[in-house]
């Protein structure tokens, strides 16, 4: 059985074809993507006032999550599992910190009753049911 020859023309348009799709579609997606500031100029003017007004806030708030990125970059484990980790001891410490302030609060309502000349034995309802 002879063997058949090459088709050099469907080849050719095949590559032609593959050539135009490969770096002629990224082109022509990059050429047609507005930049940041036409994006900004078409939008009205009470958003590009509050765009500019949180501009700061919003880069402060990209360099601290970059900035704990790095530092949960610093373990030998995943990001996530730090950073989940981290989310645990916040919530703790709040609980704690809420703790903390309720005690507070106990402790000066009981010092206004004791300048009161209240007793913290009568409010109780525990010692009535005697």
């Amino acid at each position: 059985m002879p063997k058949k020859p090459v088709n050099w023309w469907l080849w050719t348009k095949v590559l032609v074809g593959g050539g135009a799709v490969c770096v002629g579609g990224p082109a022509f997606t990059y050429w047609l993507t507005p930049t940041d500031e036409e994006l900004f100029q078409k939008y009205n003017p009470e958003l590009q006032k509050r765009s500019l007004e949180r501009r700061y806030e919003r880069q402060k708030e990209f360099d601290d999550f970059v900035g704990k990125l790095k530092e949960y970059s610093k373990s030998d484990k995943p990001i996530w599992v730090v950073q989940a980790d981290e989310l645990q001891r916040q919530r703790e410490a709040k609980v704690q910190e809420t703790l903390k302030v309720a005690d507070e609060v106990k402790a000066r309502r009981e010092e206004m009753r004791r300048q009161a000349g209240l007793s913290t034995e009568a409010s109780s309802p525990s010692s009535s049911s005697s």
